[in-house]
C-alpha cells in the first residue's frame, strides 16, 4: 500500500510540475504490479464575484500621502496620521553664561523646528506639483480606530486651529542636482517648516522636567502626534518610511576643555572682534514601530461600486477597494470522489491584459506582486493576528507577469480536506439531528474563498526565503481577472474558473 501512494504522490508532482496543459500525462506511467491503481485527471467548475473591500487592517510603518485619479477607479487620496516617539529621559544642552561654564546653547530658545518626511519609493508622475498640510493632533490616537483604512482624521484635529505648516513639493526634487541625487546614500525628503512655538513648548517641557528628563509618556501629553494630508495636486503619492521631527538649537563651539568659546579665523563682528564659533545641534523626535500610526484612504466610491458590479470578470483593486471571492465546488468533490484520495489541487486565476485605452495613460496601475488566498471567514482575522500562511486554510501566489499571466496555487488539497473535514465534524456533533441544507445556509461562506492583495516581507537570509510577514497591500494596483458572476449561469463557460484535481482509485472501478 506505502508503493501504491508513493505512486499517486509521484502522478501529482509529474502532472502540476508541467506546464498547464498536461491533459493525461503521467497516468499511464504505472508499473505492470499496480494496474489496480487508477490515476485520474478530473475538473470542476469554480465560481467567482468581485466583492466591496471596505475597511481593511492597516498596521504598517509606511505614511501614504498624495492623490491620484484613475479613469476606471476614480480618485484615490491618500494621508496619515502618526504619535512621535521620545527618548527616555530627553533633555536640551544648558545655556553657556559665565555663570555656567560648561554651557554650550547660545540662547534660551530653540532655533528652528521642522517635519522631515523621508520616502525611498512613490506611485505616478516624479515631476507632478503637490503641496501637502501638517495639523498638530488635538486627541489622543485610538489605538484600535488606527488600525484600519477608514479612520476619520476629523475627530482628531481641528481644521481651523491646528495648522502647523505647508509645502510645495514634487516627488523628484530637481533643485538637487543629478550627481547628488544618484549618490547611493541619498534619501529623498520633504521638509515642512514648523513653528518655532511648537519648538520651544517642547523645549520648556524638557527643562521644566529636570535633571530626569523628559519621559515618553509626558510628551504625548504635549504633542499628540500629527496629521499630513495632501491638498494640491493630482499624479503622485509617496510612500513615506521615516517620519522625524527635528528641534534644531544653536550651541558655541568650545575648546577641549569645554569652557572656552572659539573663535571663528575670519569673520568679525561691528566692533572688529572675531566672531563667537557656534554650530547647530538637534533633538529628533520620530515615528517608530512602539507609537500609534494610522492611514486613511479615500476613493471614488460609485466607481468603485460600478466596477464590483460588472459580472463578465473581476478584480481586485488596492487599497481598500475590491478582493475577489472563488466559490469552491466542495459539495461535487465530496460527492463525485467520496470513495478516492485526492493528490493534488491547482487553481489559477488567470489576469487579463490591460486594454490599449488604459494604457495610453502614462502612470497607469499594475497588478499586484503577491496575492493571500484565504478562508472567506478568516480574511479579516488572519491580518488581525498578525498571521502567514499556513498552506492548509492560506496560501499566497506571486504574479507570473511574464509567463502565463497568472496568480497560481499549484496545490490546495489540505484546504478541500479541512472544509471538507468542517462540515463532517459537524455532521458527527449533530447526530440523528443533522440537516444539511440548514447547516449551509447557517455557513454560507463554508465552501468560499478571498483573494486579497498583499506585501510580503521574506527573510532572505534562509534559502530559502522565508515568510515572515503578511499585509494587505496599500499602494494603488488593480487587476481584472476572469471569471465573475456570469459563471453561475451554466451556459457561460468562458466565465467558470477550473479547479484541476488529481485522485487516485485502488479498486479499479474507475
Amino acid at each position: 500500500m506505502k508503493l501504491k501512494y508513493a505512486w499517486a504522490a509521484l502522478i501529482a508532482l509529474t502532472i502540476f510540475g508541467c506546464d498547464d496543459n498536461t491533459g493525461s500525462l503521467g497516468l499511464n506511467m504505472f508499473p505492470d504490479s499496480d494496474q489496480n491503481i487508477k490515476g485520474h485527471l478530473t475538473t470542476f467548475d469554480v465560481t467567482t464575484q468581485s466583492e466591496l473591500s471596505g475597511k481593511v487592517f492597516a498596521k504598517t510603518s509606511i505614511g501614504y500621502v498624495g492623490k491620484f485619479t484613475d479613469p476606471y477607479f476614480g480618485f484615490y487620496e491618500a494621508g496619515f496620521l502618526t504619535q512621535l516617539h521620545c527618548t527616555e529621559n530627553m533633555t536640551f544642552p544648558t545655556i553657556y553664561s559665565a555663570e555656567n561654564p560648561t554651557g554650550v546653547m547660545v540662547k534660551d530658545e530653540i532655533y528652528l523646528a521642522e517635519l522631515v518626511l523621508s520616502y525611498s519609493t512613490y506611485f505616478g508622475d516624479s515631476l507632478n506639483a503637490c503641496r501637502m498640510s501638517v495639523y498638530e493632533l488635538d486627541k489622543d490616537l485610538n489605538k484600535d480606530a488606527a488600525l484600519y483604512t477608514n479612520i476619520d482624521p476629523a475627530e482628531y484635529y481641528n481644521a481651523s486651529t491646528g495648522l502647523l505648516g505647508r509645502k510645495a513639493y514634487s516627488a523628484v526634487d530637481l533643485s538637487i542636482s543629478d550627481s547628488i541625487r544618484k549618490l547611493k546614500e541619498f534619501y529623498p525628503s520633504v521638509r515642512v517648516p514648523l513653528p518655532k512655538s511648537l519648538g520651544n513648548k517642547i523645549y520648556k517641557a524638557c527643562k521644566d522636567a529636570g535633571k530626569d528628563g523628559l519621559s515618553n509618556a509626558d510628551f504625548q501629553k504635549i504633542f499628540k502626534g500629527i496629521y499630513v494630508k495632501s491638498d494640491y495636486g493630482d499624479g503622485s503619492v509617496l510612500y513615506v518610511d521615516q517620519i522625524e521631527l527635528n528641534i534644531a538649537y544653536e550651541v558655541y563651539v568650545k575648546d577641549s576643555t569645554n569652557t572656552k568659546v572659539l573663535k571663528k579665523k575670519y569673520e568679525k563682528d561691528e566692533q572688529g572682534n572675531l566672531k563667537d564659533s557656534t554650530a547647530y545641534g538637534r533633538r529628533l523626535f520620530v515615528a517608530t514601530k512602539e507609537i500609534i500610526q494610522a492611514n486613511q484612504f479615500k476613493s471614488d466610491k460609485n466607481l468603485i461600486k460600478e466596477r464590483q458590479e460588472e459580472t463578465q470578470w473581476t478584480y481586485l483593486k488596492t487599497p481598500a477597494g475590491i478582493y475577489t471571492q472563488a466559490s469552491l465546488p466542495l459539495k461535487e468533490i465530496e460527492t463525485q470522489l467520496s470513495k478516492d484520495t485526492i493528490n493534488a489541487v491547482k487553481l489559477a486565476f488567470t489576469n487579463y491584459n490591460q486594454t490599449n485605452d488604459y494604457n495610453k495613460y502614462e502612470f497607469s496601475m499594475s497588478a499586484p506582486t503577491h496575492v493571500l488566498l484565504v478562508r472567506e471567514k478568516d480574511k479579516e482575522t488572519f491580518f488581525e493576528k498578525n498571521e502567514i500562511t499556513d498552506n492548509i486554510t492560506s496560501y499566497y501566489s506571486q504574479h507570473n507577469s511574464l509567463g502565463t499571466n497568472q496568480y497560481v496555487f499549484p496545490n490546495i488539497t489540505k484546504l478541500v480536506s479541512a472544509c471538507l473535514a468542517e462540515k463532517e465534524e459537524a455532521r458527527k456533533k449533530a447526530g440523528v439531528a443533522w440537516d444539511e441544507d440548514e447547516w449551509l445556509k447557517e455557513n454560507p461562506s463554508w465552501n468560499k474563498v478571498a483573494l486579497i492583495p498583499v506585501v510580503i516581507q521574506f527573510n532572505t537570509s534562509t534559502n530559502p526565503p522565508q515568510v515572515i510577514s503578511i499585509q494587505n497591500d496599500l499602494k494603488p494596483g488593480y487587476a481584472k481577472l476572469k471569471g465573475g458572476k456570469d459563471g453561475l449561469n451554466p451556459e457561460n463557460k468562458e466565465n467558470k474558473l477550473k479547479l484541476e484535481v488529481i485522485y487516485t482509485s485502488f479498486n479499479g472501478t474507475k
